[in-house]
């Protein structure tokens, strides 16, 4: 081959790689961005917690944009408001956040630890645009909580006083009204009670009234992982994690999610997402949150990429 010959060869060959990158290179390179919102006594950014997680993602994925999401103006406020801040309040902020970050306007990943998982699914469920792709919760509390037994951190009078409060009225309008955990704290024996008065938990799961927009958004989720803690100590019952909870009129036997009203008449779309395998269930032999790097690569990771 001559010399001219060979030049017009590999420009033919640069040519279609260069098309190729084109064509196909974003579609199987880019990162798809991640958002993160942390549990009850937690923060954005501690270096203990999130900010762990934060690195350890962007060690595993690299050039990946992660977002750890901040609720309220300091880490201060964020911690408070994980306590204090009507639940609605917290998601309606959260989607005004995702929605004006221009990282995030193509899609996202979101992955949630304690209530930050039941808080993102509310952001799939009420915020579609932008679309969010994959939601993790990891020891997220889907059908809530009965028991209140310990409390992470420093934070053990807050967590008393807490525990009077709900115990004293958790469906009381005042402390519906601005305590987040009795948003989600659901009372097996008093079924009715609980549809009526709780005015985060019973609403975005369709307990009531069915808001279809509600399952229609849900079921956008590429793949929805809900990671559940083995030997939990802290959620009450730890199958809640799995989107099970108490039979109705006690506290000792449980349903799971496939036994449970909100799947067998599919309010949600969880029935159909469970037949198209977008349905994840994972379990941590662990205590509550309580998993190691090699597992959390393992488990979690592959989700991400």
């Amino acid at each position: 081959m001559a010399d001219e010959q060979k030049m017009n060869f590999l420009l033919g060959i640069f040519h279609l790689l260069a098309v190729s990158a084109v064509c196909f290179g974003s579609a199987n390179t880019e990162t798809v961005p991640l958002v993160i919102w942390h549990g009850m006594g937690d923060s954005c950014c501690n270096p203990m917690s999130m900010g762990s997680i934060k690195n350890l993602v962007e060690k595993q994925v690299p050039g990946i944009y992660v977002r750890s999401l901040e609720v309220g103006g300091n880490v201060a406020e964020d911690t408070y408001n994980g306590f204090f801040m009507n639940a609605n309040k917290q998601v309606t902020m959260v989607c005004d956040k995702i929605k004006s970050d221009p990282k995030l306007q193509n899609g996202y990943n979101s992955m949630g630890f304690s209530q930050g998982g039941q808080f993102l699914r509310a952001v799939a469920q009420r915020c579609p645009s932008p679309p969010m792709l994959n939601l993790i919760s990891i020891g997220g509390q889907h059908q809530g909580v009965y028991g209140f037994p310990r409390c992470p951190g420093d934070n053990i009078t807050i967590c008393d006083y807490i525990r009077r409060l709900l115990n004293e009225g958790a469906y009381n309008s005042y402390v519906q009204d601005f305590l987040v955990q009795a948003e989600y704290w659901h009372d097996p024996l008093n079924e009715a009670m609980y549809k009526n008065y709780s005015v985060f938990l019973a609403e975005i799961n369709n307990e009531n009234v069915k808001n279809s927009s509600y399952k229609t958004n849900l079921m956008k989720l590429k793949n929805f992982v809900m990671v559940k803690f083995l030997k939990d100590t802290m959620v009450d019952p730890r199958a809640s994690e799995w989107f099970g909870f108490y039979k109705p009129g006690q506290g000792k036997n449980l349903y799971t999610l496939q036994e449970s009203p909100l799947y067998k008449e599919d309010w949600l779309g969880l029935q159909e997402m469970d037949k198209q395998g977008k349905l994840h269930f994972l379990g941590a032999d662990g205590d509550h949150l309580r998993f190691t790097d090699t597992w959390f690569i393992q488990n979690i990771v592959p989700f991400l990429k």
